[in-house]
C-alpha cells in the first residue's frame, strides 16, 4: 500500500533525525504520529513511534541519580559541515587514518580494540571543515553497545577496511549484520554520486534512485551514505581486490585507497564529503560593510535564505523579510525572498521586518 507521506509529516520525520535533545526528539515524535497517514500500511511505523515516545518520556520523567547514562556519557556533538562515523574491524588502520586526517591523538597499537571511546577530530577542506568521530572497532564478537546510537545522528560513514586481509570480506558481512540488527544500513547511495559497476562515481540528484525510496521508509532506520576506505593502498594489495570484495559481500560502496603512511589518495577523501554530502557555502554580510569571508554558514543543496537565517538566530529566522544576494543573483545586490534557494558562495544579507 502506498505510504501517502505528507509533506508536514516529512519534515517533522527529519527535524527527529536532526534533533539531539530528548524532549526535543520527544516532540518530534508527537508531530510524526499526528501527521503520518493512518492505514494498513503504516500500521507497524505508528507501533514503533509510539513505542519510543513511551521510551523518552519515560527518560525524561526519570530522575537520573549517580553516573551519566552510557549513551550520553558517549554522545559527540556534531560539529563543521558534516559529521562522519569511521567503522571498521579490529587493525584496520581506522585510528591512524583519523590521527593523520585530523591532527587528533588516537589510540594506535599492533593489538585489537585499541580505540574505545569516541574521538572527534576536523578534517579542513579550503574554509570549512568536516567532524571525523572514530569508532571502536566492531566485529562478530563485540560491538559497544552506544555504538549505534552515534551513528543514528551521523550524516555519513567511512568502512575502512584493508583490503589485503583475508578476513576483509568476512568482517565486513559481520559488521553490517551488527548494525542491521540495531536497524543501520550501510548504503552505497549518497545525495550526489551513484556507483557505476567499474566503480567509478558518476554525478547523480534523483533521490528517487535511492534503494527503498518506493517503500514506507522507517523513521528508526538509519540509511548512512558510506564510503568505502581502503586504508593501507601502502601494502600494495592486488588491484582487483575491491572488485572480488563487491562479489563476495554483494556491496558496491563508493571506494577510496588511500594510505596514512605514504599520504596517497587522502587529499580525495575531503574533496569526495564535499562533493557527495551537496556542500553549499554561504557568507552573510551586513549593511555598507563587507562580507565575512572566514566563517561561512553551510547548508546543502536546495536549502534557501530562510535556512540560513534559521543557522544565524531563530529570531532573525522569524522576523526575515527578505535578503539581498551577490554571486548566484541575477545582479549584484538582488532582493530575494526567504524560500530563495541559494548556491556555494553565495553572499547575502539578511533584512527583517
Amino acid at each position: 500500500m502506498p505510504a501517502n507521506l505528507s509533506p508536514e509529516y516529512k519534515k517533522a520525520e527529519q527535524a527527529f533525525r536532526m534533533a539531539q535533545e530528548a524532549r526535543e526528539r520527544l516532540e518530534c515524535l508527537k508531530e510524526m504520529l499526528r501527521t503520518i497517514p493512518k492505514h494498513k500500511g503504516t500500521e507497524h511505523i505508528q507501533a514503533d513511534i509510539k513505542s519510543r515516545m513511551r521510551q523518552l518520556t519515560d527518560e525524561l520523567n526519570t530522575p537520573h541519580k549517580g553516573p551519566a547514562r552510557t549513551d550520553a556519557a558517549h554522545s559527540v556533538r556534531r560539529e563543521g559541515a558534516g559529521q562522519v562515523c569511521l567503522v571498521g574491524p579490529p587493525n584496520s588502520g581506522k585510528s591512524r587514518l583519523h590521527g593523520i586526517l585530523t591532527g587528533s591523538k588516537a589510540a594506535v597499537g599492533p593489538f585489537p580494540y585499541t580505540t574505545r571511546e569516541p574521538l572527534p577530530g576536523m578534517l579542513p577542506f579550503e574554509d570549512v571543515a568536516f567532524q571525523l568521530v572514530d569508532l571502536p572497532p566492531i566485529s562478530a564478537e563485540r560491538m559497544e553497545p552506544w555504538v549505534a546510537g552515534l551513528l543514528e545522528m551521523a550524516d555519513a560513514a567511512w568502512l575502512v577496511v584493508d583490503l589485503a586481509d583475508p578476513a576483509c570480506a568476512e568482517d565486513l558481512i559481520s559488521i553490517r549484520a551488527q548494525l542491521g540488527q540495531r536497524r543501520i544500513t550501510l548504503s552505497e547511495y549518497w545525495p550526489d554520486f551513484r556507483v557505476e559497476p567499474t566503480g567509478a562515481l558518476q554525478p547523480h540528484t534523483e533521490a528517487a534512485d535511492a534503494p527503498g525510496a518506493e517503500s514506507v521508509p522507517d523513521p528508526f532506520r538509519a540509511q548512512l551514505p558510506t564510503l568505502l576506505v581502503a586504508s593501507k593502498s601502502d601494502l600494495d594489495p592486488h588491484p582487483e581486490e575491491a572488485q572480488v570484495l563487491e562479489e563476495l559481500t554483494g556491496v558496491r560502496f563508493p571506494v577510496i585507497a588511500c594510505s596514512a603512511k605514504t599520504g596517497q589518495g587522502l587529499d580525495r577523501l575531503a574533496q569526495f564529503l564535499f562533493a557527495s554530502l551537496q556542500i553549499v557555502r554561504v557568507y552573510t554580510k551586513l549593511p555598507g560593510q563587507a562580507a565575512d569571508r572566514n566563517r561561512p554558514f553551510t547548508v546543502h543543496r536546495g536549502d534557501t535564505v530562510l535556512d540560513v537565517a534559521r543557522l544565524v538566530h531563530q529570531d532573525v529566522a522569524r522576523t526575515l523579510k527578505f535578503a539581498r544576494l551577490w554571486g548566484s543573483a541575477a545582479f549584484a545586490g538582488q532582493q530575494v525572498g526567504p524560500g530563495h534557494r541559494l548556491a556555494d558562495g553565495d553572499i547575502v544579507e539578511l533584512h527583517a521586518k
